[in-house]
């Protein structure tokens, strides 16, 4: 299995909806730790703790792609991940196009926010939440389109200095 991490905030005067997600690149199916405050490297601990229970049971091998955000290069989330035989990979700095799950949240936030009107906080957190927890079956189609392994590759380049 392979996913990919990331942090979705949306703010709204003083209150904030975080999110921290991994995507299953193969089955498409996210997995979503969500808070009102910040997420940080016990927020990842427990998305990792999360996706241990979830496919642990199934002896499947599981390999993280992460950006570079502190709190998840941080010794905690390495050792735990460790505890949990998970493999942590780093992506390039500056690289959110490799990353599976920006394509996810930039669908999420066009679905619920693009011309649309929450009236208060609440409505338009209700309204994130319902639409990342059905995604995986009522737009499969929309996110089978946008969700592929779909890379640009560049042979490798001697530079002349």
């Amino acid at each position: 299995m392979v996913f990919c991490t990331g942090v979705y905030t949306l703010a709204v005067g003083t209150a904030a909806l975080q999110r921290v997600g991994a995507l299953d690149a193969v089955s498409r199916q996210v997995h979503l730790f969500t808070n009102e405050t910040y997420i940080t490297a016990q927020s990842v601990c427990a998305l990792l703790s999360q996706l241990a229970a979830f496919y642990g049971p199934r002896n499947v091998p599981l390999t993280l792609f992460l950006d570079n955000a502190r709190y998840q290069r941080c010794e905690l989330v390495q050792a735990h991940a460790r505890a949990l035989s998970i493999d942590l990979e780093f992506l390039p700095t500056y690289s959110p196009n490799l990353n599976l799950i920006e394509r996810y949240w930039r669908w999420v936030k066009k679905q619920c926010l693009n011309a649309k009107y929450h009236p208060d906080f609440a409505t338009m957190k209700n309204a994130i939440l319902q639409t990342t927890a059905l995604a995986h079956h009522n737009h499969a189609a929309a996110l089978a389109s946008l969700l592929t392994w779909n890379f640009q590759l560049f042979p490798k380049t001697q530079v002349i200095t």
